[in-house]
């Protein structure tokens, strides 16, 4: 468990070359951006969050977006060092950068471990080309195969991103290729399910009927072969999307999971704060002109700041802790919500999920089955009380 002092910093970058149509991030698209400008807005809000959670140590950062990458080196050790400067690091603090694979970003991966990042977390998506075209990806196979070798040769710890349920796809075929992948993982690799979401280009062309997913049985086929085949492969799920090998599971998104503080910093930053007894709720402006314009003109990017209720606290340390294969902790879910766990849950509806083997809830805590976090979302809407 993260010690009491430890904060996890999330900084957005939210720019990226092109809209992938999947995706439903906070994501934009501008023909130039003026890198001194932004690095000089982010380092303020920075400060601003070091002054709110002064004594705090921090004890992971995650450069998220948007494509990261894309910031320059500079930025990146600057906010790095700001961060060092204002709040100090825990030993071993996990640093994490996302990044795409093309060949002009890879070539800052050395400049970017220089500037003290000591994790990448590559959007991949696919190891072939068609697939990589369908999901409007920027790069093709080869690049995503050069920097995962670049990403080995300059950091220590990495991990890549694919998705899966493609259309057309089969068992066989998604087995193939996650063998790949196995020929090329550290110790953490992420595996999604293709869905679709509102407002995505995806979701249009869905709806026109451009293509198909596979259905509910195939999907479920899909996910169960995923978990066997990395399972055996000594990199089982620790999250529902995520499987690592012992000690390489992503530390600054255990916070999240596991409801410990985090800050966010950046357009459409969330944070989650403990202070007084209390847990904050923090969202910055999405829009990144707006969060620009605030910051330089207000001196804060946030735009809600709201105290959570006890119930809506105790619900959300389940439905984030339920995604984890260790499940909720009963002791750290008594010190963040003071309550014991069945105080969040429906008495009745618990008994059922038990009984049909989706939950298990004992003197550790309460985990979702296997078959429970296949089922994750329906097992959530019956067990927790709203």
């Amino acid at each position: 468990m993260t010690a009491v002092s430890d904060l996890a910093l999330y900084i957005h970058w939210p720019f990226c070359k092109s809209k992938c149509p999947y995706c439903d991030f906070n994501s934009h698209v501008r023909e130039g951006v003026d890198q001194r400008r932004w690095r000089d807005a982010l380092l303020a809000e920075l400060d601003r969050a070091a002054a709110e959670t002064a004594g705090r140590r921090i004890g992971s950062i995650f450069f998220g977006g948007g494509t990261p990458s894309l910031m320059e080196p500079e930025t990146v050790a600057a906010l790095i060092a700001r961060a060092v400067e204002r709040l100090g690091l825990a030993e071993n603090a996990e640093i994490t950068l996302e990044a795409n694979p093309t060949s002009v970003e890879a070539a800052r991966f050395r400049a970017l471990a220089d500037a003290g990042v000591n994790r990448l977390s590559l959007g991949v998506q696919a190891l072939d080309d068609r697939a990589l075209r369908f999901l409007g990806r920027g790069h093709d196979a080869a690049e995503a195969l050069a920097a995962i070798a670049l990403a080995r040769r300059h950091f220590a710890r990495f991990s890549f991103d694919l998705i899966y349920a493609r259309p057309g796809q089969t068992p066989a075929a998604w087995l193939a290729e996650l063998d790949r992948a196995l020929d090329l993982a550290g110790n953490h690799l992420s595996l999604y399910q293709l869905t679709i979401e509102a407002g995505t280009a995806f979701a249009t062309a869905f709806a026109r009927g451009d293509f198909a997913l596979p259905d509910e049985d195939l999907a479920g086929a899909l996910f169960e072969a995923t978990q066997a085949r990395l399972e055996a492969a000594g990199l089982p799920a620790y999250e529902i999307s995520n499987h690592a090998r012992a000690g390489g599971e992503s530390r600054h998104n255990l916070a999240y999971w596991r409801g410990e503080d985090y800050a966010g910093i950046g357009p459409g930053a969330h944070g989650r704060l403990t202070q007084g007894g209390r847990t904050f709720a923090v969202r910055s402006h999405r829009a990144p002109e707006t969060w620009l314009a605030a910051v330089e003109q207000q001196g804060d990017g946030s735009a809600e700041r709201l105290a959570l209720t006890p119930a809506e606290r105790r619900r959300e340390l389940l439905m984030m802790g339920l995604r984890l294969a260790e499940g909720v902790d009963r002791a750290r879910f008594r010190a963040a919500a003071g309550a014991e766990i069945e105080a969040a849950l429906d008495k009745a509806r618990l008994a059922d999920l038990v009984e049909g083997g989706f939950v298990a809830l004992d003197a550790q805590g309460l985990r979702a089955t296997a078959a429970g976090r296949q089922r994750l979302d329906a097992v959530l809407r019956a067990l927790v009380v709203s």
